[in-house]
């Protein structure tokens, strides 16, 4: 199956673009133990960072557990609602999930929330942050979700038209939060946009071209942007033996060369294990989803190190964190691209 040209799948996307600047990196780095929990206490002695399989110096530490120490980087935790590529009858369960997320410990949440809707027009940021679950409840309550335009029944083209639209949406929420300091936690609720990937996809050169500059400038821009991005899927175990709740890992290596780019490169799924996150599509408790992955805003580590400089552009970097303690694992972004 061959796909229309890529310039009209996924057009100019608005993320930040790449900059020359310092080597500088920063990674913020989730611990958890067998179970999933976050894992504090750890000094820097216990974490061995490699960049390409090779060992690299950590620059600077330090661990964050609790509320905000005074002149430390916020942490914010932003909650995507996606009309567009949930079935319209399972939005109202999206909704009233965030609901109960909001309302849980009497509206009082651990980190300042804002909501963001995404509809056929984009991204729609909603008030500022707050940690009043029940003013942000008040708000969501006020927002009307319409019909779409796009839909499942427009087949192959209407999938182009998600995909492209979730990316350039995910572009501008990366360019909004970038403007703002400190961390931020992006929980998208949604089983993702289309892989549009497979045996029977056919791709050109120039697609794979195309599709390898997107990859490349959203791995920028979430980075830049300091995100992390998670996927929670509202359809919970309706969901869990889909195509696309495992198909997804395919992707999860990073583009090294052109002639690898996929449209699943730019999966939600793999770009939110990528920035560090999680992918959470195995649960009906769709409330306990987004508290799983809010609680990682709460315990977490900040490494720096300094970049290598590439010799020519695009160059993936892949990273990996480790702990030295067999039963733990660390989640952080799992790889970069370095410019000449």
């Amino acid at each position: 199956m061959k796909l229309r040209p890529l310039s009209i799948l996924i057009c100019s996307v608005s993320i930040i673009p790449a900059q020359v600047s310092n080597r500088q990196m920063t990674l913020d780095v989730v611990v958890t133990d067998k179970s999933g929990k976050p894992v504090s206490g750890l000094v820097q002695q216990d974490f061995t960072l490699l960049d390409n399989k090779a060992p690299q110096t950590i620059t600077s530490f330090r661990a964050v557990d609790g509320p905000a120490t005074p002149g430390a980087p916020p942490v914010e935790i932003v909650l995507v609602i996606d009309a567009v590529n949930t079935d319209f009858s399972n939005v109202a369960r999206e909704r009233s999930e965030i609901l109960k997320f909001l309302e849980q410990n009497g509206g009082e949440l651990p980190r300042p929330t804002s909501l963001a809707l995404f509809t056929d027009s984009g991204v729609k940021m909603g008030t500022a942050s707050t940690q009043d679950g029940k003013s942000l409840a008040s708000d969501l309550n006020g927002q009307i979700l319409g019909l779409r335009t796009i839909n499942r029944s427009q087949g192959i083209y209407g999938a182009g038209d998600r995909l492209d639209l979730s990316i350039r949406s995910l572009g501008q929420l990366a360019q909004y939060e970038a403007t703002k300091p400190g961390r931020k936690l992006v929980i998208w609720i949604s089983p993702g946009w289309p892989l549009l990937s497979g045996p029977r996809i056919e791709l050109t050169a120039t697609q794979q071209q195309q599709i390898l500059r997107t990859v490349v400038m959203v791995s920028d821009g979430l980075r830049r942007a300091d995100i992390t991005l998670y996927s929670v899927d509202p359809l919970g175990t309706n969901d869990a033996a889909g195509f696309r709740t495992f198909y997804y890992k395919e992707f999860l290596k990073g583009v090294r060369k052109q002639n690898q780019a996929q449209f699943g490169d730019l999966a939600l799924q793999v770009l939110a294990e990528q920035s560090g996150g999680r992918v959470l599509n195995s649960s009906n408790d769709i409330a306990g989803e987004i508290a799983t992955a809010a609680a990682d805003a709460h315990t977490f580590y900040v490494l720096t190190f300094d970049s290598d400089v590439a010799d020519g552009p695009n160059d993936y970097h892949e990273l990996d964190v480790k702990i030295d303690k067999s039963h733990l694992t660390a989640h952080t972004r799992t790889g970069y691209y370095a410019q000449p």
